[in-house]
């Protein structure tokens, strides 16, 4: 069981890149799933989250606007596309599971996390 992020890397600040996070869970659908963030000497920080069915979604102040979560729940994946990035957004990003059917703030309610993909934004 686990979630495998991709698509992080070196971007120019504006630019658009898309994240992936595959899930081996036969459950995946079952479950609302979560993006959080962690930069350099901060705390880790809810970014976007989205429920099960990838209806209801709930955002960061910071990103509301320039990115969207959402999810395919046949190829159990749940995607954050970023637009118009800063260079504030650097950081590694995250997605992660709750086993709640709707998406929630707080990373202690997230019990599958993977590994990480760092996004650097170059302004």
């Amino acid at each position: 069981v686990q979630l495998v992020e991709s698509g992080g890397g070196l971007v120019q600040a504006g630019g658009s890149p898309r994240l992936s996070c595959a899930a081996s869970l036969r459950t995946f659908s079952s479950y609302a799933m979560g993006w959080f963030r962690q930069a350099p000497g901060k705390e880790r920080e809810f970014v976007a989250g989205i429920d099960k069915n990838g209806v209801s979604t709930v955002y960061q102040d910071s990103v509301k606007g320039r990115f969207t979560v959402s999810r395919d729940n046949v190829k159990n994946t749940v995607y954050l596309q970023m637009n118009s990035l800063k260079p504030e957004d650097t950081a590694a990003y995250y997605c992660a599971r709750t086993r709640r059917p709707a998406p929630r703030r707080e990373a202690g309610l997230y019990d599958l996390w993977g590994q990480g993909t760092q996004v650097t934004v170059s302004s």
